[in-house]
């Protein structure tokens, strides 16, 4: 089976929630690097050691349940100078989830976050679903939800790293958030192209920043 990762985010997506956020501005000539579903051990850990061999920020989505279980990896995300986003508490899917209850979920890892940081208030949705009415209370508590604009694919067992490193330098641009995952799932994936794809971007002259 070929599975259509990774993939740029759909159009009709877009025309439908046009106010979550894809893409940055393209003049300032940078991407965005981002990683979901953490902090785990040893795999947070890695992408931070890359992160800091690069001398490039980014930007973690954080689960928060996790958090929970493993605040000091967020403590060194934090004192490395990279950015803290909201992924939820358990990883909720928000088209099963009712919305009070989701937006409880998210509250209550936005309190665990500003135990160590001044809430950016950055929130992805988990598997990018999230209906109109969660979007219409997040929006009035000041939530900014970010989506992205590449989507490596980094968590599919069967994906082929080559064909995805490629795709990945084909298909950036500036201005683009570029979804990773440092998790377990991912990291078979994550390990030889993350830090070629970094040296690529760098190459090009692209800059690698987290969100702001």
């Amino acid at each position: 089976m070929i599975r259509l990762y990774p993939s740029t985010m759909p159009f009709w997506v877009k025309w439908f929630f046009p106010k979550l956020t894809y893409r940055y501005p393209v003049e300032e000539n940078r991407v965005y690097l981002t990683f979901d579903d953490g902090p785990e051990p040893d795999v947070t850990p890695w992408v931070l050691d890359v992160l800091k061999r690069e001398q490039v920020k980014a930007t973690f989505f954080c689960v928060g349940n996790r958090i929970e279980k493993y605040p000091d990896i967020l403590k060194q995300i934090i004192a490395e100078g990279h950015q803290i986003g909201n992924h939820s508490y358990k990883h909720e899917n928000g088209w099963r989830t009712p919305v009070v209850f989701y937006k409880n979920s998210i509250d209550k890892t936005e309190k665990l976050i500003t135990r160590h940081i001044t809430s950016s208030k950055f929130f992805r949705p988990p598997y990018g679903r999230i209906t109109p009415k969660q979007i219409k209370l997040l929006k009035r508590a000041n939530y900014k939800i970010i989506m992205w604009s590449v989507l490596s694919g980094d968590f599919y067992a069967n994906l082929n790293p080559v064909q995805t490193l490629s795709y990945l330098k084909k298909h950036t641009r500036p201005g683009d958030i570029i979804v990773f995952h440092d998790s377990r799932k991912a990291f078979n994936n994550l390990k030889p192209i993350l830090p070629a794809f970094i040296h690529h971007l760098k190459k090009e002259g692209l800059k690698l920043d987290k969100l702001y």
